[in-house]
């Protein structure tokens, strides 16, 4: 399944917990790729992830407890 992460809502995000919840819900995700990518979603812009689909429900419930706006694209 993949997601856009649209924005993080929260008033002050936890840039660490959003980059580990990243690599944990996402196939073949690095630290560093996740660094990344939590930047460029905090600076505003969506970022694309694929996660398993095993794992879809728990990464939702996940992104929405770290008030992350996502949309899912397939």
């Amino acid at each position: 399944m993949k997601l856009n992460l649209l924005s993080c809502d929260a008033q002050r995000p936890d840039k660490r917990a959003i980059a580990k919840c990243i690599i944990e819900i996402s196939i073949n995700m690095d630290q560093s790729l996740s660094n990344e990518l939590t930047d460029i979603l905090l600076e505003g812009d969506a970022v694309d992830i694929e996660i398993a689909d095993k794992n879809s429900g728990s990464a939702l419930r996940a992104l929405r407890k770290l008030s992350i706006d996502y949309e899912i694209i397939e």
